[in-house]
């Protein structure tokens, strides 16, 4: 019991603490933060290279077709 009145407390705490801090969030100005990071960041990579990593997701998905569709038609063949 004394468990759970804990656990309920802490609950409340964090369920506060978000209410209170949540608009400050939501003025934080992120691309000044990435600006910020080391280039070798990696949140600072992500940002930047949207488009590449969808680019290279896109190619890996047609080879991944590809590779399907050669193993369906010589399904004894492994590539």
């Amino acid at each position: 019991m004394k468990k759970l009145a804990i656990s309920a407390a802490v609950l409340i705490v964090i369920g506060y603490l978000a209410k209170r801090l949540a608009p400050k969030v939501a003025d934080i100005d992120w691309e000044q933060r990435f600006s910020a990071m080391p280039d070798n960041a990696p949140p600072k990579w992500m940002f930047r290279n949207i488009s590449e990593i969808h680019d290279n997701t896109e190619r890996i998905l047609v080879l991944l077709d590809k590779t399907a569709e050669t193993s369906d038609r010589h399904p004894g063949i492994v590539e």
